[in-house]
């Protein structure tokens, strides 16, 4: 099999591994994967890196696993987890920050989400808006046990997956503030639905992976307010660490 195209990998490379773990930044992917080794005492390298997307190798308890970035939204995370998905990788666990909506969640907290709604486009490619965005149970336990042991305070639910930043999620800090009528009032009703947080790719990744047979979990941190708040680097760290200690942690549970 030739490289895929847009990950520039090839089944060689990433030898047999089934787990992969997608932050969206491209930055945080170094990160992760030393986090990974230096939690199960391994070592890690990088792969690739091409456009949004970098890739690096590690492992934990005897088994192979890649840390590779998905870039921002739907659509350059489709492609991911499908090249991922045609090497051969199984179970896709995204781990990214996110924007609470309800009062009750802080910043730094995990968002563990059990299902999205699905505010994308990409997903509509693979399955049919009536199709569910569902996490993975057993990956999803995992993570709440990650979260557990690794003191991280966590909440388990909904979340609200867009394509943009700004129109999307309500935001009141875009160029251009004026509102489609659709998006007037969203998050407000998403709260009176208990959804929890918006962000913009868990949609993307639940439904391919269930659509395809694989399996697929998202944790993320907190980092503002959503709709409305600042991402400040103290918060962006906060939540990022959050994320990343309970997602290592969970993969003891896999």
């Amino acid at each position: 099999m030739p490289k895929v195209y847009h990950l520039d990998l090839e089944k060689k490379d990433i030898k047999g591994a089934k787990v992969a773990l997608l932050p969206g930044d491209p930055g945080r992917v170094e990160a992760i994967a030393r986090a990974v080794a230096s939690e199960y005492s391994t070592t890690f390298k990088k792969l690739a890196s091409k456009r949004e997307f970098t890739t690096f190798f590690s492992s934990f308890k005897g088994a192979n696993l890649l840390v590779a970035s998905t870039g921002i939204g739907g659509p350059s995370a489709s492609i991911a987890i499908d090249e991922l998905a045609q090497l051969g990788v199984t179970t896709f666990i995204r781990v990214g920050t996110t924007g609470a909506i309800q009062d009750f969640i802080k910043d730094g907290d995990c968002v563990i989400t059990t299902g999205s709604v699905r505010f994308d486009g990409a997903s509509t490619h693979y399955a049919p808006i009536e199709y569910p965005a569902v996490a993975d149970h057993n990956l999803t336990a995992a993570l709440v046990k990650g979260a557990q042991i690794a003191n991280v305070r966590y909440h388990l639910g909904v979340t609200a997956s867009s394509d943009t930043f700004y129109p999307g999620e309500e935001r009141t800090d875009s160029f251009r503030k004026y509102k489609m009528r659709k998006f007037r009032g969203v998050t407000e009703e998403l709260r009176a639905l208990h959804v929890l947080n918006y962000e913009m790719e868990s949609s993307t990744v639940l439904t391919l992976t269930a659509s395809m047979g694989l399996k697929g979990a998202c944790i993320t941190g907190v980092v503002n307010r959503g709709s409305v708040g600042r991402i400040t680097p103290g918060s962006l760290k906060k939540g990022e660490e959050s994320a990343v200690k309970a997602a290592v942690a969970a993969l003891r549970f896999l």
